[in-house]
């Protein structure tokens, strides 16, 4: 079974507004709410692709019970820890350039971190647990290397996609997946990547610390994928981008979509790019149609 986690879920509430004016009355020309957070969106693209998951994290107050309602009319199954603070609400403002304000996530106390960490040591050979997100200030800073260390001794395939001090302390954990886009992938090495051929280095190096599989994402200029066997490069499909939240989620969940089912490597990372394109040309998440229809458009070759 694939487990997905997100330590600090959302209810994403999407403005649009046609010519916001700073400091003035604006009108919403279009709105719309969704469950958010970076594992929630993986485990809701893994069941439009037809795979079943399991959503763990941390949720509370009546957001928290807007999630559950949400991925139960999906029928997406969670085990969710509950805390007394609510879970956060961020704003997504559209109006020409793309605005964001992210809301402040609940404090999470030792007993619901510990129960949580329960729910991880349960899981059993075989199974794959996706890390998704920022972890929140109240946890410890090594929360997540607690976690995949937890379930490496239980031979669960652990999947990181996240940024920042986290990921550099996930490297040496050696996990399954990992899936820095450019900017992240320089910041690993506390460097920035101007070239391609810069992405294909510091991607190789990764393998090479013990990371099983590397997936750059390069945005509109396609993606990277490396393991020990191969270096692939992607060219994505060409469209209009309309959603640049939860692009990167898909390709996670696109790919795993693929590995699970027995797929090659080739196979998998071109769902993977397919995946995360039709995210981007979409409102909302991907559907499956939109997937299946831009995944003859994705070129892949080895190098």
């Amino acid at each position: 079974m694939i487990y997905t986690c997100t330590l600090n879920p959302s209810v994403d509430y999407i403005v649009k507004v046609d010519d916001f004016r700073l400091g003035e009355l604006n009108r919403a020309a279009k709105t719309a709410v969704f469950p958010g957070g970076k594992g929630i969106n993986v485990s809701r693209v893994l069941k439009r692709l037809g795979m079943d998951n399991v959503a763990l994290g941390f949720i509370g107050g009546f957001t928290g019970a807007f999630i559950e309602q949400a991925l139960t009319q999906e029928n997406i199954p969670f085990d969710f820890v509950k805390v007394p603070e609510t879970t956060r609400i961020n704003i997504k403002l559209k109006s020409g350039k793309e605005t964001e304000i992210n809301g402040q996530g609940p404090t999470i106390a030792p007993p619901f971190a510990a129960e949580l960490m329960g729910k991880v040591q349960s899981l059993r050979q075989g199974d794959i647990l996706v890390l998704a997100g920022s972890i929140p200030s109240s946890l410890p800073s090594d929360f997540y290397r607690t976690i995949v260390q937890v379930a490496k001794e239980a031979n669960v395939k652990v999947v990181v996609d996240t940024s920042g001090p986290a990921l550099k302390q996930l490297i040496e954990a050696k996990p399954f997946l990992i899936k820095p886009n450019h900017k992240e992938l320089g910041e690993l090495f506390d460097t920035v990547l101007h070239a391609k051929a810069d992405a294909i280095l510091y991607g190789r190096r990764l393998v090479e610390l013990g990371v099983e599989n590397v997936i750059v994402s390069l945005a509109g200029d396609g993606a990277f994928f490396f393991n020990k066997e191969v270096t692939l490069f992607a060219e994505a499909p060409k469209g209009v981008v309309r959603n640049s939240v939860g692009a990167g989620d898909s390709m996670v969940a696109g790919f795993l979509a693929a590995y699970t089912q027995g797929k090659p490597i080739e196979e998998a990372f071109a769902y993977s790019v397919a995946t995360g394109s039709a995210t981007a040309f979409s409102d909302d998440l991907c559907t499956k149609a939109k997937v299946d229809e831009l995944l003859q458009h994705v070129k892949v070759t080895r190098l």
